[in-house]
């Protein structure tokens, strides 16, 4: 493996966080809305990711990490009376997304903590590869 695949490996690692951050958007931007109808009802989305590494020890061709897909939360929504809601259903009820707003806030703070710790990774092996290139002077 190149040393230059790190760069590579903390790339994939803030795409995927990237990916992270805007399903928590997502899920935060839909938190609020309701629905008359139980199936219509937006759910919750959340990637799921996948460690990638082509080759074996000296002969790894690549690493990092990749979106394997993005999955919805097949929990059932909450149902809320309101017979007053304009889009409540024949029995006066709405039903809210199955969005958790304070596991989605604690989400979003790991991911962007995530993102930041691979942009360091990336700022860190510059340097040492500058500092590498300037022994030679």
């Amino acid at each position: 493996m190149s040393s230059f695949d790190i760069f590579n490996i903390a790339g994939s690692g803030m795409s995927a966080q990237s990916v992270r951050l805007n399903t928590t958007a997502s899920n935060l931007a839909n938190a609020d809305s309701v629905s008359g109808d139980p199936n219509q009802v937006y759910k919750a989305k959340h990637p799921l990711f996948e460690a990638i590494r082509t080759g074996l020890g000296k002969d790894a061709t690549s690493a990092g990490v990749a979106v394997k897909g993005i999955f919805e939360n097949q929990a059932a929504p909450t149902a809320r009376y309101e017979p007053g809601n304009p889009l409540a259903d024949a029995n006066g009820y709405v039903y809210a997304p199955n969005v958790n707003t304070v596991e989605e806030m604690v989400d979003m703070i790991s991911a962007s903590r995530s993102y930041q710790n691979n942009v360091e990774v990336m700022n860190t092996a510059k340097e040492m590869m500058l500092a590498t290139l300037r022994l030679g002077q």
